[in-house]
């Protein structure tokens, strides 16, 4: 009788405390990090994940260091095991993290842990920093199944959390301690439990692997659909964020059920963590601008064959520019899954009755949407910084461009993703080898929603016409 008491009788006293001791506006305290410099706001502001996702900072801070075995079995410390970058010297937390600061601060994620990657010229390299290219790296599945896996354990208590919080933070004064012991590690628990019991479904798919996400299934979740009877399968890769300019009114994601970039990125930042009343109009905007005219790093130009480049694109000119070069034809179209051939699944997760359900968000804003459509294919989107968006195909199925102009009996059936060493003859990143394996995520073709074939267009080339379109396709 007596803990029964304690677990209803304490909350309550410390909420009465935090009401009598705290002034209203500490207790609805609500800042977001910000910074002036656009690339650190990308890199690190808010974008309003925190609201329906956000963990307390000094509990996100201790799980790798008390919940090691619940890590991925790959090289790194921490939290880089999951694929996030860490700037040495310039932030203690990876790139892609936000913090706001509340009367609890939180921590959740932004733009750039789905849009920063790496490439390296060699084993040998320092991994070179790209922002709004695909985190062909990022493991966000493995990510929220480790948060979910450290809630279960039975370490997860106040009294190995807060040990291991003051471990880090000496300072953590008794009132935190407090707060921490009786009210937001028991809610911190529940609420990760929670969300793994929403995300079971996923345990029923095809592991996703890095640099990939299933976007519009969680949003069934939220709606309520039976993702039980609901077998489908969404997963596809991570877009580029550059030139967002030329792709307004081009039908946007992978099927082209949308064509309001702003849209997008609301649903895409809900889609994080974000709740509608929580979306940070203002932060999001200042990325909105920046994108809009963000330009992709070229290719090497020492690693192009400018002899060939002329020629290859009066091949690209002849086979790819009405689908993919701006003001082409087809450029932001949708082209039919009997036409593209490509792998259907995604296309057939987002249904009619899901795109009913999107464009009911925001009900009671100026910004709801509105744009949301069912779609029976894939739609054809520019090329810009095309080098640095391997894999290819909308499932990332194909590991480089050499490999997207063989027929697809002929591309590899399985290989290794999320390795960040380039292949600058194929075009591509290395998807085989030790290293490529040890670090990599062994992708198999053979899986639902995995599959290759499909987009069969220059094929047909000869190798050297093949040669001479490679050295062209370098250069957008």
């Amino acid at each position: 009788m007596k803990n029964i008491l304690e677990s209803i009788l304490l909350p309550a006293t410390i909420l009465l405390l935090l009401l009598c001791l705290f002034p209203n506006r500490a207790i609805a305290r609500d800042v977001p990090e910000t910074h002036d410099d656009i690339r650190m706001h990308f890199k690190y502001g808010s974008i309003g994940a925190e609201g329906r996702a956000g963990i307390p900072y000094w509990i996100w801070r201790v799980l790798p260091d008390l919940f090691p075995e619940n890590l991925p079995d790959r090289p790194g410390r921490g939290y880089d095991r999951f694929g996030f970058i860490y700037e040495s010297g310039v932030h203690q937390r990876p790139i892609g993290t936000s913090y706001r600061e509340k009367l609890i601060p939180l921590v959740g994620l932004n733009c750039a842990a789905c849009h920063t990657g790496t490439v390296r010229e060699s084993p040998e390299a320092a991994p070179r920093i790209i922002l709004g290219m695909p985190a062909h790296q990022f493991r966000l599945q493995e990510y929220i199944r480790f948060l979910t896996a450290c809630a279960k354990d039975n370490r997860f208590n106040a009294g190995t959390l807060l040990t291991a919080i003051r471990k880090v933070n000496p300072d953590f004064s008794w009132w935190d301690r407090l707060i921490y012991r009786f009210l937001v590690i028991p809610r911190t628990k529940n609420a990760l439990l929670k969300q793994g019991e929403n995300f079971s479904w996923v345990d029923r798919r095809p592991p996703q692997g890095p640099g990939r996400v299933d976007t519009f299934n969680p949003y069934k979740m939220i709606f309520g659909f039976d993702l039980v009877q609901d077998d489908s399968i969404g997963t596809a890769d991570l877009p580029s964020l550059w030139n967002q300019k030329i792709r307004q009114g081009m039908w946007l994601h992978w099927d082209g059920n949308n064509n309001r970039v702003e849209e997008r990125n609301k649903s895409a930042a809900i889609g994080a963590g974000a709740a509608e009343k929580s979306l940070d109009l203002a932060g999001m905007k200042r990325v909105e601008d920046w994108i809009w005219e963000l330009k992709p790093p070229p290719f090497p130009a020492d690693r192009i064959n400018r002899s060939r480049v002329e020629g290859g694109k009066m091949i690209y000119d002849q086979h790819c520019a009405e689908c993919h070069d701006p003001g082409g034809k087809w450029v932001g179209q949708v082209t039919d899954i009997e036409q593209i051939g490509t792998d259907p699944e995604r296309m057939n997760s987002f249904t009619s009755a899901l795109a009913e359900k999107m464009n009911t968000i925001g009900e009671g804003y100026p910004w709801k949407f509105s744009h949301f459509r069912k779609t029976r294919g894939y739609a054809s989107m520019p090329l810009d910084g095309l080098w640095l968006r391997s894999p290819y195909l909308h499932n990332g199925s194909v590991p480089t461009l050499f490999d997207l102009l063989a027929p697809p009996e002929h591309r590899p059936k399985v290989f290794h993703r999320g390795y960040d060493v380039y292949d600058f003859q194929k075009v591509g990143f290395v998807s085989a080898g030790p290293e490529a394996e040890r670090l990599g995520f062994k992708f198999d073709t053979s899986a639902r929603g995995n599959g290759n074939g499909g987009h069969t267009y220059g094929t047909g080339l000869n190798p050297e016409e093949k040669g001479d379109l490679l050295e062209y396709l370098k250069t957008l």
